[in-house]
């Protein structure tokens, strides 16, 4: 099989082809994460959370595999605080 290209938020995860035991995976493979990239991500519990996406795929060689796409999920932003309504000519002094 060729190469396969990382890039960041991609990966792929291959059929295995034997299984040593029953606990043995049914699929593995890679995914790559820039970790000094990790900005603007959902953290629940200490853990980012990624929204994991997957199409089968076949490579050149005929191999199928899952390509995987990782979109990170945003945090939303605290709700700011309504501005008050007061004017110079408001204060006392």
């Amino acid at each position: 099989m060729t190469e396969f290209e990382q890039r960041p938020d991609k990966g792929r995860l291959m059929a295995a082809q034997s299984k040593k035991n029953e606990k043995s995976p049914d699929y593995w493979g890679e995914l790559a994460i820039n970790p000094k990239d990790m900005t603007n991500v959902t953290i629940e519990n200490g853990m980012h959370i990624y929204k994991v996406s997957g199409w089968k795929t076949k490579s050149k060689a005929g191999n199928t595999y899952l390509s995987l796409s990782v979109k990170r999920i945003e945090a939303e932003a605290p709700a700011q605080p309504p501005k008050a309504d007061i004017s110079d000519d408001d204060l006392p002094f």
